[in-house]
């Protein structure tokens, strides 16, 4: 029961974005992804360059890697901090 309550608590859901210091920033979700998403993609220029033996190819594929998961990264964070479940 308690649990519930802090869960789903009118109070702590009403607050704003400015209201929350708990909630990050976009700028910060931005800065988070590209310093993910460099980690993420030097990982995926070896295993490419491995498994393909081709830097070219293996240059495009983390290429790719690197937009399309910077963005879902970023979007996946910004959608968590409208989740209040956990804070």
């Amino acid at each position: 029961m308690i649990l519930n309550q802090i869960i789903f608590s009118k109070k702590a859901q009403s607050r704003g974005f400015k209201e929350d210091k708990t909630s990050e920033k976009p700028l910060r979700s931005v800065i988070k992804a590209l310093s993910w998403r460099l980690i993420g993609t030097l990982d995926t220029l070896l295993v490419s360059y491995f498994l393909t033996g081709k830097i070219g190819l293996a240059t495009s594929i983390a290429s790719v890697d690197f937009v399309t998961k910077l963005l879902l990264y970023f979007f996946h964070e910004r959608i968590w901090n409208k989740i209040k479940w956990g804070k």
